[in-house]
């Protein structure tokens, strides 16, 4: 009988997935271990497939004690915390999950679009609070329908967002690296420019260093105090100092939140605020696509060591 190839699990799929992976590798549980040094140092030489998140760092000095590594395989479409320049320079193949997460996180971007605009988390808490009864009405809220939305990153999840927002009657306008011939939305190579043509301003750009505090205090200036911030990217792209400044002061109008700079263990500034929702990096987490997440590692696993082409490289 042939040998199971090893795998280091970094950050686990889902249990339907885990199953198949237990069934057809040798797993080492990294995530589960009291010493994971320790466990690196003993397996390291034997490892030959890795399954983690794109939030967990999969370092230069994890490669370098995985000498038969081939493939990393990240559970998620975003891969900034992964040094793939290090595993590309190895031959190590990366893959993620683009695609199977875009509806979903495209629906949360319009969900959080309608809660700070709308106020309809606050409207919750007034009702919860026995406010409504004591004090009245709520204060009036702002109108989505026919709002100018900036989407920062027109990628898949940005143009799926783009279809919603469409839908309320929303005018959209983008930034990204470069412009896009084959789109009609109008686009601006300058971040500020956007934020001060737009309403809501729209974060679904990748993380990393290239897009590091992109959401600038000069972009925040140029949104004004009549904008609204909406990020379901990478806590990574604001400037989250000048952000809370700026929501404190009441400098722009609001914030929808998904992502943090130093998530889970956020500032806790943010809890006393009224004009920001905050999710708990959610934007994918359904059970039916984070399902969908975990087979495509379990597929580009089984592509990998089938001899087969990789079905979502990087």
């Amino acid at each position: 009988m042939a040998t199971k190839p090893d795998v280091l699990v970094v950050v686990p799929t889902r249990p339907a997935q885990m199953k198949i992976l237990e069934e057809t590798y040798t797993l080492h549980r990294y995530d589960e271990a009291d010493d994971r040094d320790a466990m690196l140092d003993d397996v390291g030489s034997q490892i030959r497939a890795v399954v983690t998140m794109g939030f967990r760092d999969f370092t230069r000095e994890m490669l370098e004690k995985m000498p038969n590594l081939e493939i990393v395989g990240v559970g998620s479409v975003g891969y900034d915390a992964i040094d793939v320049e290090s595993c590309q320079a190895q031959n190590v193949s990366v893959t993620n999950t683009p695609d199977v997460l875009t509806s979903d996180v495209a629906d949360l971007a319009m969900a959080l679009t309608f809660d700070t605009l709308r106020g309809l988390s606050r409207g919750e808490r007034y009702v919860r609070e026995g406010r409504w009864r004591d004090e009245g009405q709520m204060e009036l809220t702002t109108t989505v329908t026919a709002k100018k939305m900036g989407i920062i990153g027109y990628g898949r999840i940005g143009k799926a967002i783009a279809v919603r927002a469409e839908a309320f009657e929303m005018t959209v306008s983008y930034h990204g690296r470069r412009k896009q011939m084959d789109v009609s939305a109008p686009y601006y190579d300058d971040p500020v420019a956007l934020a001060r043509d737009c309403d809501v301003l729209m974060l679904a750009c990748p993380g990393g260093d290239k897009t590091r505090n992109l959401v600038s205090r000069e972009v925040l200036e140029a949104l004004g105090p009549d904008g609204y911030l909406v990020n379901i990217s990478r806590g990574s792209v604001v400037d989250e100092p000048v952000l809370l400044e700026f929501l404190q002061q009441q400098k722009i109008a609001g914030a929808a939140l998904d992502v943090f700079f130093n998530e889970p263990k956020i500032d806790e500034s943010f809890f006393t605020l009224d004009n920001v929702v905050l999710q708990p990096h959610c934007a994918s987490a359904t059970v039916e696509t984070r399902g969908a997440m975990s087979q495509l590692v379990v597929d580009n696993l089984a592509a990998h060591f089938a001899g087969k082409s990789l079905l979502t490289p990087v």
